[in-house]
């Protein structure tokens, strides 16, 4: 009989910045987890959010965004997640490190990748809402469905549709707002975006 093989040593976090740096994966109670590459789909969603939030944030001096290479050391658990989008508030920017934010983002987004299901919808909706993230999004661009979730005065998630026009608006990007149906638009609207949010 073979020998048993060993369990993969664990990774502190500091080790795996320095051995994954510039690696699309996260870390998770001490272990690796490589993420997929991206869709055509995926990237284009994600570009089009991180244009329009990022001048929103920019212009309203909110604090900063970042997109799916930024990392965020979560306090609920021993773990490192990269969201594709993460706004983190300027009360909040002092906690923002060289290659990674430590702490919990207040706004966080997830664009689900095809190995991604379970875990954008079950796994980090539960750790997100144990860390304490104000506001987190799932969009399903395949099946052109997105999921809005605040948290509420009790620490829980609650899952909040957009008004009867379809329109969406932030808790935590105040005065942010989308109108879903632009998400499902090919090519996606950037400039009739802007424009209504009366972006420069």
């Amino acid at each position: 009989m073979p020998a048993a093989l060993a369990e993969p040593a664990l990774l502190s976090f500091e080790d795996f910045l320095e051995q994954y740096d510039g690696i699309h994966c996260e870390w998770v109670d001490g272990k690796v987890e490589l993420m997929s590459p991206v869709s055509r789909l995926h990237q284009e969603i994600n570009g089009f959010l991180l244009v329009l939030m990022n001048l929103y944030v920019v212009e309203h001096d909110l604090g900063t965004v970042y997109n799916q290479t930024f990392m965020m050391r979560l306090p609920s658990r021993r773990s490192g997640r990269e969201p594709d989008i993460l706004f983190v508030s300027k009360e909040r920017e002092h906690l923002i490190r060289d290659n990674f934010f430590d702490g919990a983002g207040d706004f966080v987004v997830e664009i689900i990748s095809p190995e991604s299901v379970e875990r954008d919808r079950v796994t980090k909706l539960n750790e997100y809402e144990a860390a304490g993230i104000g506001e987190y999004w799932i969009i399903d661009g395949w099946k052109k469905e997105i999921l809005f979730y605040q948290l509420g005065e009790n620490g829980q998630y609650q899952q909040i549709s957009p008004e009867p026009d379809g329109v969406y608006r932030s808790k935590m990007l105040p005065g942010f707002w989308i109108n879903v149906a632009w998400l499902w638009e090919n090519p996606l609207p950037l400039m009739k975006a802007s424009k209504k949010l009366r972006l420069p």
